[in-house]
């Protein structure tokens, strides 16, 4: 008796579901994204009992005639792959030509279809991968579809599904992602017969962000606009110090198509670096164009995840774009400081003259084993004094005003924009860092020898990375030499930093290394432990600081090159504008 059989068409359609349906909000996903392939303009999504009960899906796309909407319900079927050359640049967003077959199978399906300028439409039933009735129908054109009672005849999938509220939240974060990433359509949410949301035809990704959120999240984010390069980077991130404690609000698009890439996770984290807190995300509405024949969308069933014929140009391309959107904030910032603020000189007396702030940042201390202990000593140079008391103005035509130090800590100031307050201990920070991870960069981090080198053996690929950038790691402080195989030997370590385990923190940093793009600066392990230090000897919040101080600490944080936020990405600055205390104050509504 033969032990291997063929399955039976509805068996096969059950299993195929298995890989594309997953739950309400996979079937959402893939109804949406056939009507989008079919030039829709106008998209509706309803829900019942988080689609458990009923998902309708209805779009004003081309239609279809009749011998089209059977054969969409025949499993590998498809109006979108013609040759085995269009798998090689796959450019709409559904094509595997299982999804109505293997919803149909697992649900109480309807499909009713018309062709734009056709008299009637085409009216299909299908229960449970069994086609019932096929008649004529006077639906609009376009294409409807209804799916009820999912997994009615896969009781053991059904069971797995969970509450109808989760159920709901995965609908409306597919509903979300559509939505984004395809503004120039029309989309409307219905939950239980009840509207929640009808999104009007966008012109930007802009203008979609403030239906879905609103004007006060855009506030928060910056354009980024793409460069001349293969690779295309657009949309709009959050500014630097701007975070969230979860990946919800991070959207990355591919030609359109939402997707999941360790290769653009990593990217964003490098871009960002030092102006995001540890397990915290950036807010993210990002999109990505390039050659389709240089991504394959065809990874998974679910087309989610991707693979990248270049991903180190792909990852070279995000981390620019946000490094270069964060450079251009920067010189957004200091224009809001250009616009000059008349000093109130009335019942104001000059303070009393203190000497200017001690050039804490530039000590003449090049850098060597020896004096490691004198350039940490140099960090803390500031005497501090009884702060004045007074409201004074800067100097004649500062772009800025210092009123005062709340709570000594917050430096209070006013620009042409409002009210702006200052930490001082994170601005400190930044000063500090930026000065010193300059002066590693130009000098090299100061090392110092083991008294017994380590030989270690690292794996074929690892070790070739290792050859390929003895220098890097040098420069890092990392005395490290071939030894012949895939055999090196350690001789020196940073001497910042007190490693009892030589060979597992070389793993550590090659590992890390290895994420960061081919542009980054090699001071990375530097870097960690400046933001250390600095931390220990920046001005603290209660230390008294006279106003000469003050104004120093503030003109040398507008001149780094990240402002506004600490090294562990707190922000330094945060700016009121006269708009929002008119709001405050109920002048404005």
């Amino acid at each position: 008796m033969s032990r291997i059989k063929l399955l039976s068409e509805i068996l096969a359609s059950q299993v195929a579901a298995g890989e594309v349906v997953e739950r309400p909000a996979s079937v959402v996903k893939e109804l949406v994204e056939n009507a989008i392939d079919a030039g829709a303009r106008n998209i509706e999504v309803g829900i019942q009992r988080g689609g458990i009960s009923l998902i309708r899906v209805i779009d004003d796309g081309c239609g279809m005639d009749r011998d089209d909407a059977l054969l969409s319900l025949e499993r590998h079927a498809t109006s979108k792959i013609r040759t085995a050359d269009d798998l090689a640049a796959v450019t709409t967003l559904g094509f595997r030509g299982e999804a109505l077959p293997s919803i149909a199978s697992v649900a109480r399906f309807r499909l009713t279809t018309r062709e734009h300028g056709a008299l009637a439409g085409t009216e299909i039933t299908v229960n449970g991968g069994r086609i019932g009735t096929v008649r004529d129908a006077g639906e609009a054109p376009g294409t409807q579809i209804e799916v009820r009672s999912l997994f009615f005849n896969v009781p053991v999938r059904r069971k797995f599904l969970r509450s109808e509220s989760t159920e709901t939240r995965h609908v409306e974060h597919e509903f979300f992602l559509h939505a984004l990433s395809h503004p120039e359509v029309g989309f409307t949410f219905v939950r239980d017969d009840k509207f929640l949301l009808q999104l009007p035809a966008a012109i930007s990704t802009c203008d979609r962000i403030r239906d879905l959120y609103d004007a006060q999240l855009l506030e928060e984010l910056l354009e980024v606009v793409p460069d001349k390069r293969s690779v295309g980077v657009s949309g709009w991130i959050g500014r630097a110090g701007i975070s969230r404690q979860t990946r919800s609000q991070q959207f990355v698009f591919i030609n359109s198509r939402s997707i999941e890439s360790g290769v653009i996770t990593n990217a964003l984290r490098e871009g960002y670096h030092t102006a995001l807190m540890k397990g915290q995300y950036p807010i993210t509405f990002l999109s990505i164009t390039l050659d389709p024949r240089n991504v394959d969308v065809n990874v998974h069933p679910a087309k989610r995840e991707v693979r990248f014929r270049d991903p180190a140009k792909v990852r070279e391309a995000v981390v620019d774009a946000v490094q270069r959107t964060l450079s251009r904030a920067r010189q957004n910032w200091r224009e809001k400081f250009q616009s000059k603020v008349a000093p109130d000189r009335e019942n104001l007396r000059t303070p009393e003259r203190a000497s200017p702030l001690p050039d804490v940042v530039r000590p003449e201390v090049a850098f060597s084993p020896d004096n490691v202990a004198q350039f940490r000593r140099d960090l803390v140079s500031a005497q501090v004094v009884e702060p004045a008391r007074e409201k004074v103005p800067a100097g004649n035509g500062s772009p800025f005003q210092i009123i005062g130090v709340l709570n000594r800590l917050y430096v209070l100031m006013e620009n042409s924009e409002g009210l702006v307050l200052v930490d001082q201990h994170a601005a400190h920070e930044r000063i500090l860092f930026e000065e010193l991870r300059r002066r590693m960069e130009e000098q090299g981090v100061p090392s110092q020898r083991m008294l017994l080198p380590q030989i270690f053996s690292l794996p074929p690929r690892d070790a070739e990375w290792v050859e390929q950038n003895i220098p890097t790691l040098q420069k890092m402080g990392i005395g490290i030499e071939d030894f012949g195989g895939n055999s090196f030997r350690i001789e020196s370590l940073p001497a910042f930093l007190e490693v009892t385990d030589a060979v597992n923190f070389l793993r550590e940093i090659i590992d890390e290394l290895k994420l960061t793009s081919r542009s980054s600066s090699p001071m990375r392990l530097g870097e960690d432990m400046i933001a250390t230090t600095v931390c220990r000897h920046a001005v603290k919040a209660n230390d008294p600081l006279r106003y000469p101080e003050i104004e120093k600490l503030i003109r040398d944080l507008l001149d780094c090159e990240l402002p506004y936020c600490c090294p562990h990405g707190r922000p330094t600055m945060i700016q009121i504008s006269l708009a929002e205390l008119e709001k405050k104050f109920g002048r404005k509504v």
